[in-house]
């Protein structure tokens, strides 16, 4: 059995994949990554890292969409 590791994302509690990295994760789930901020233990982890941060045993992520309009 694969290894799994859990995460909160927006405080929901899930299993990812041992070595998961934080952009794969946020693509796997239709993710706009040029329209986000994430917070890893609330301190902001920059969009040129996000293929380098990988999601370990009890991270928390809070994941913010920018929303345009008037």
């Amino acid at each position: 059995m694969a290894d799994l590791v859990r995460v909160r994302v927006n405080g929901e509690s899930l299993d990812v994949l041992k070595g998961t990295r934080l952009l794969d994760f946020l693509e796997s789930r239709g993710v706009d990554t040029k329209r986000v901020a994430v917070e890893r233990g609330r301190e902001v982890v920059p969009r040129a890292r996000h293929a380098d941060v990988e999601m370990r045993d009890g991270d928390e992520f809070e994941v913010v969409a920018f929303v345009g309009g008037g």
